[in-house]
């Protein structure tokens, strides 16, 4: 396995990676950044048609002047030993070797289970989107958007401007609770502007707070969509949900690592430090928070792992009022109690080993639900059931272990810890 070296190590292009990468690299540093996707800008900035969205064409162009090597359509997959990754992409395994690690893995989409949503065309609202990006052919089909956070509104103005028919937009938020939070966007005005956008592009679009869908249906693939609002309960005709419940940090790489982890995601100190000496994290991964946070965050880190803490600590006052904006978000959109209630004893939990969730219930934990009934242990890792579970019965993923991902047998060989690079 061949090492590349470098004084700073980026994992994730999204917007605080590629803030991270820019800092670093202007400070001095050999920096690379790496993504497991083509083009840099995560899934927040995916390009569109090949084009990045016009937020994220600077730090892209800054990126490139400053000389950082871009790793694309890679993923670290074990960390065989203190300041090295091991890395498999297309063409095979390589490792690369830090002085400082920069995490910005982001965000990954909460699914929660209920009866259909497994049927094809039921997707994650940022899925449907980043499938749209790609090529997917969305003109005139009809949409559900679904579930909670701005991101519904990002996701539905988008589908729109593709032709498509977006029917429902159901957030499973109260009014009240968005009634308080709106009255708070004066004091963001970029903030406020946008929500001003959204509400002008998806004008005429039926907005349902309080609503949230029970249940999917059709034969072979979604056709209809079951919805609650107080205590009524209808079905919509659609082609495509769009259905997401928040975001969950990716931290899989951080506790692999030894970082700690806490309730919102990787606990950091002030310049975004992490519990393990020289690692640091920033962006989602160390809470949900949005696009502006990330990049302080991002910048912060770069600064600081760079050996720049006063540059870093100008930032501090920005990354603070961003952090009230977070927080007024997280309260605002926080899951209700009903949607626990949503899956039968039936419904499937974890898709990728068939699991149901009446054989879930009679596991005492995780570990527990690993053993009896292979919950979690599927391609996906536990990504898709480890969110809905903890929403559902309060637990987390007990130990994190390498591979993080499917790789190849060959990619395996050679990472032991000690293994001298070849």
């Amino acid at each position: 396995m061949t090492d590349r070296a470098f004084d700073i190590l980026v994992i994730g292009a999204g917007p605080a990676g590629l803030a991270a990468a820019c800092r670093a690299a202007e400070s001095g540093a050999k920096t690379a950044v790496m993504d497991e996707n083509p083009r840099p800008g995560g899934q927040i900035w995916r390009a569109s048609a090949g084009r990045l969205p016009v937020a994220a064409q600077p730090w892209v162009v800054t990126v490139g002047k400053q000389g950082v090597e871009w790793i694309p359509a890679a993923r670290v997959f074990a960390a065989p030993a203190p300041g090295r990754l091991a890395i498999e992409n297309a063409e095979g395994e390589f490792s690369l070797t830090y002085r400082s690690l920069i995490l910005a893995t982001g965000a990954r989409e909460r699914f929660l289970p209920f009866p259909g949503w497994t049927l094809p065309n039921v997707m994650g609202a940022g899925g449907l989107q980043a499938l749209v990006k790609s090529g997917l052919p969305i003109g005139g089909k009809k949409i559900i958007v679904a579930g909670t956070g701005p991101l519904l509104l990002a996701v539905a103005q988008y589908l729109r401007s593709r032709r498509a028919d977006v029917r429902l937009i159901a957030e499973q938020a109260p009014r009240r609770a968005l009634a308080r939070f709106a009255a708070g966007l004066p004091r963001h005005p970029e903030k406020l502007m946008q929500t001003a956008q959204f509400a002008w592009s998806l004008f005429g679009v039926k907005f349902l707070t309080g609503c949230w869908p029970v249940a999917a249906a059709g034969e072979g693939k979604l056709e209809s969509v079951t919805l609650r609002r107080g205590g009524r309960t209808w079905t919509e005709s659609c082609d495509y949900l769009a259905c997401g419940f928040g975001l969950i940090p990716t931290t899989e790489l951080a506790a692999l690592l030894g970082c700690r982890i806490g309730t919102a995601g990787v606990e950091v100190d002030e310049l975004q430090r992490s519990s393990v000496e020289d690692v640091y994290a920033a962006g989602e991964i160390t809470g949900i928070g949005g696009v502006d946070l990330a990049v302080a965050e991002g910048e912060i880190a770069g600064f600081a792992a760079a050996g720049q803490p006063d540059r870093a600590r100008r930032l501090f006052h920005a990354r603070a009022a961003h952090r009230r904006f977070a927080a007024a978000m997280t309260r605002a959109f926080a899951l209700r109690e009903e949607l626990k209630t949503l899956a039968h004893p039936e419904t499937l939990i974890c898709r990728c080993e068939d699991v149901p969730l009446g054989r879930i219930h009679a596991c005492s934990g995780w570990r527990d639900a690993k053993l009896h009934t292979r919950c979690g242990m599927g391609p996906c890792q536990g990504r898709v059931c480890g969110g809905a579970l903890e929403f559902l019965l309060g637990w987390k993923a007990e130990s994190v272990r390498p591979p993080l991902l499917p790789v190849k047998v060959a990619s395996l060989i050679g990472t032991e810890p000690g293994e001298e690079a070849s």
